[in-house]
C-alpha cells in the first residue's frame, strides 16, 4: 500500500491515530432497496463536501481482446445524457465552484466532485442521471477512441519506464486479468465498438454494483434524502459476472528485457504477494518502508548514497487490491553503470533482509512513518472519502479500524518471515530497460 512519507514522521506519537478511529466510528452505512450502498462521514472542519460514486468494475472485469473497455467507458460517461449535453458535467460543476474528475483502475472506476454544502446536490443529480441515462453517443465514439489512443501513446508507449512496467506485468501474470493494462492494448482499443461499451455499461453501471461515499460538511439526513430521491429510483440490475480466475503459482524466475529509446537503464522487480486481507500484509507494508521509505532507508543508503549505482530507488506493496498482488522494487540506474551490477547490489541487500532481523529502532521508525502517512493522508475530506472507498471496494470499509492496530503488532521476526517467503527469486519477474537510439522513420 503506497503512502507518502513525511520527514518528521519519526516524531509522530501513537495518539495521532485516535482521529482515525473516531472517524470510522462516525461512518453511516446505508443500503438502498436497489442494492446501492451509501457511506456517509460528516466532518465540519472544512466547508466542502466530496461526493464519490464507485463502480466495482475495472480492467480486472474485462475479456481478452476487449482490454481498455472500462477506461473507455469512463471517458464516454462525460458525453452526456438526454438532460445534460456533452462535456457539460464538468462545466456545470466548475461553474458552481466545484472540482470534478474520474479514474479507472484494475478493480474499480470512480467519479467524484468536491463542492460546497449548498451546491453538492448538483453533483448528486448529475451522477444519478448518468448512472441511468448515459447516451454513449455514436458521434463521439470514434473521436474519443483517437483521444484514448493518443493518451496511450503519451503515457505508455512514449514513456520508457511505463512501457517496461506494462510488459513486465504481462509476464508476471500468466492467466489473471491483472496482466492487462488498464488503458488497454492498442490493438484492443482500436477494435472496441460502441456496442461493447453499451453492453459494459448495462452490465456494470447498476446500483447493486456500485456504492457512494460522501465526506465533509453536510447533514446526514439531508444528503441521504437527496441520494434516495435521485439514485433510489434507478432499478436494480442483474447480478454482475464474478471474476474467478486465480493466478497459478510461479515456480521460477521470469525475465523481460525491453530495448527502447530512453535516457537511462531502469530495473523493475515484481514479487507475487497476497493482498491486504492476508495477515502478512502489515509486515509487507513495513518491509517496503524499511527498504525504500525515505533517504535513511536501506535501498537508498546502499544504492544511491554509498555506492552511487542508482539515481533513485523505490519499493512498493500494492496491497489494496481485490486479488493477490505484487511487491515491487525499482531502481533508476546511474549513467555509465551496468544494470547487472545494480541488480547484484539489490539482490545482496534483499538476501540480508531474508537472513537477518532488523533492529527495533529501524522497526519503530518504519511504523512511525506508516502511521504518520495514514493519519495525515486523511487531512482533507477528499482523502477521507478516498480511503473509505478504497477499503470498501476491495474488502469492506470496516477494515480501516484494523490497519494501524495490525501495523503496531508487527515484529522484526514478522518482517524476516515475509521477506523470506515473498522476496524469493522463484516467485519474481525482473524487467530491465535497455536504452537504445531508435532510427528515425
Amino acid at each position: 500500500m503506497r503512502f507518502w512519507f513525511f520527514f518528521f514522521s519519526l516524531l509522530v506519537p501513537a495518539f495521532l491515530s485516535l482521529p482515525v478511529q473516531a472517524q470510522t466510528s462516525q461512518i453511516q452505512d446505508v443500503m438502498l432497496e436497489n442494492g446501492l450502498k451509501v457511506l456517509l462521514l460528516e466532518n465540519h472542519k472544512s466547508p466542502s463536501v466530496t461526493f464519490q460514486v464507485w463502480y466495482r468494475v475495472g480492467s480486472r472485469n474485462e475479456e481478452d481482446g476487449k482490454s481498455g473497455l472500462s477506461h473507455f467507458l469512463e471517458h464516454m460517461m462525460f458525453k452526456g445524457t438526454p438532460k445534460v449535453g456533452p462535456e457539460e458535467y464538468s462545466r456545470i460543476v466548475a461553474k458552481n465552484g466545484g472540482r470534478s474528475n474520474a479514474f479507472t483502475s484494475a478493480d474499480h472506476t470512480v467519479y467524484f466532485a468536491t463542492m460546497s454544502r449548498e451546491k453538492i446536490g448538483i453533483a448528486i443529480e448529475l451522477e444519478a442521471d448518468r448512472m441511468a441515462n448515459a447516451l454513449l453517443d455514436g458521434s463521439y465514439f470514434e473521436p474519443e477512441k483517437k483521444v484514448i489512443m493518443e493518451e496511450r501513446r503519451l503515457r505508455t508507449e512514449d514513456n520508457p519506464t511505463a512501457a517496461l512496467a506494462e510488459v513486465t506485468g504481462a509476464v508476471a501474470y500468466t492467466v489473471h486479468p491483472y496482466r492487462r493494462p488498464v488503458i488497454g492494448w492498442m490493438g484492443d482499443i482500436e477494435g472496441l465498438s460502441r456496442e461493447d461499451l453499451q453492453r459494459h455499461y448495462r452490465r456494470y453501471y447498476v446500483p447493486n454494483n456500485a456504492f457512494i461515499v460522501v465526506a465533509g460538511d453536510f447533514s446526514t439526513p439531508e444528503i441521504l434524502s437527496k441520494i434516495k430521491a435521485t439514485f433510489g429510483k434507478i432499478p436494480r440490475g442483474p447480478e454482475t459476472p464474478k471474476v474467478r480466475v486465480e493466478e497459478v503459482p510461479q515456480r521460477g524466475e521470469r525475465r523481460v528485457v525491453l530495448k527502447k529509446e530512453a535516457e537511462l537503464p531502469f530495473l523493475l522487480f515484481y514479487y507475487h504477494a497476497p493482498n491486504f486481507k492476508d495477515p502478512d500484509s502489515f509486515a509487507l507494508d513495513l518491509l517496503s518502508v524499511v527498504l525504500a521509505g525515505g533517504r535513511s532507508s536501506r535501498l537508498y543508503q546502499e544504492l544511491v548514497y554509498h555506492k552511487r549505482l542508482a539515481l533513485g530507488v523505490d519499493a512498493d506493496y500494492e496491497g489494496l487490491s481485490v486479488d493477490p498482488t505484487v511487491f515491487s522494487i525499482t531502481a533508476q540506474v546511474m549513467p555509465d553503470k551496468d544494470p547487472a551490477e545494480v541488480e547484484r547490489a539489490i539482490d545482496s541487500l534483499v538476501a540480508r533482509m531474508r537472513a537477518e532481523l532488523i533492529s527495533e529502532k529501524e522497526l519503530e521508525k518504519a511504523k512511525n512513518q506508516v502511521e504518520a502517512s495514514f493519519v495525515f493522508g486523511q487531512d482533507s475530506v477528499f482523502g477521507q472519502a478516498m480511503r473509505i472507498g478504497q477499503y470498501e471496494s476491495v474488502a469492506g470499509w470496516r477494515l480501516l479500524d484494523s490497519y494501524l492496530a495490525g501495523i503496531r503488532k508487527v515484529t522484526a521476526a514478522d518482517i524476516l518471515k515475509v521477506a523470506k517467503q515473498y522476496l524469493d527469486t522463484d516467485r519474481r519477474t525482473v524487467g530491465t530497460l535497455i536504452p537504445i537510439k531508435e532510427k528515425k522513420q
